[in-house]
């Protein structure tokens, strides 16, 4: 019996970082991560105040990964990126062009 949780399929062994976004983004994660990719989702860190978060439990574009919260606003938070980025075969970037770079962790 199959639990999900098994890393099989064509993108074995390949290691995708996620920064989370909406549309096409967490799509394409979600599919690599069915066809076995180990897949890490950044999430943003968020103000409780300024609404509520998705159910992490609920969120079907969300499945078959793991994730961690990063502030990207923060000088901290770009540092720890670009190290996982060192380790990982690929990056998805949701943002529109320059976003990445005035964050600190485009291609540069």
């Amino acid at each position: 019996m199959s639990t999900g949780n098994e890393n099989v399929g064509p993108l074995k062994g390949l290691k995708i970082l996620e920064l989370a976004g909406i549309g096409p983004a967490p799509l394409c994660c979600s599919l690599m991560s069915d066809l076995g990719a180990d897949v890490l989702r950044i999430d943003r860190t968020f103000d409780s105040k300024l609404g509520l978060p998705r159910d992490r439990r609920t969120d079907l574009l969300r499945r078959g990964r793991k994730s961690v919260s990063v502030d990207l606003k923060h000088a901290r938070g770009s540092e720890i990126i670009l190290r996982l980025v060192e380790g990982a075969d690929a990056l998805v970037d949701p943002f529109r062009p320059g976003v990445a770079e005035k964050l600190g962790i485009g291609p540069e």
